[in-house]
């Protein structure tokens, strides 16, 4: 499977992005997605996980309320809808995909990463 992410950027706090993976190379229905990130200087977190039905969707603690994850497996495509951003929201955004029904928030987890896109939130 191979991801390409979209969609990262400067905007202002309390603005909106919308992110965008597109997958190809294999049944993207079959795999569950997630979104994760890493801010300068600091490891990389989980921020939210999609099931391959879009049934089931789990987020990061810190971030419910604020990002919501979204799929489209016609278009083979996963979305971070992310709303009120901080400037500690700032970081290289990636997706990945596991092979399994259920997302994880663990990376190890996780059988294919895109390459990221940066989103950076000014005060």
């Amino acid at each position: 499977v191979q991801l390409v992410e979209s969609g990262g950027g400067l905007v202002q706090a309390g603005g909106s992005l919308r992110l965008s993976c597109a997958a190809s190379g294999r049944t993207f229905s079959r795999y569950a997605m997630g979104w994760f990130r890493q801010a300068p200087g600091k490891e990389r977190e989980f921020v939210a996980t999609i099931s391959w039905s879009g049934s089931n969707r789990y987020y990061a603690d810190s971030l419910k309320g604020r990002f919501t994850i979204s799929r489209d497996n016609a278009k083979n495509t996963v979305y971070l809808q992310m709303n009120s951003l901080k400037p500690e929201d700032t970081a290289v955004y990636y997706c990945a995909a596991r092979g399994r029904s259920n997302g994880s928030w663990l990376e190890q987890d996780y059988d294919y990463w895109g390459q990221g896109t940066q989103v950076t939130v000014s005060s």
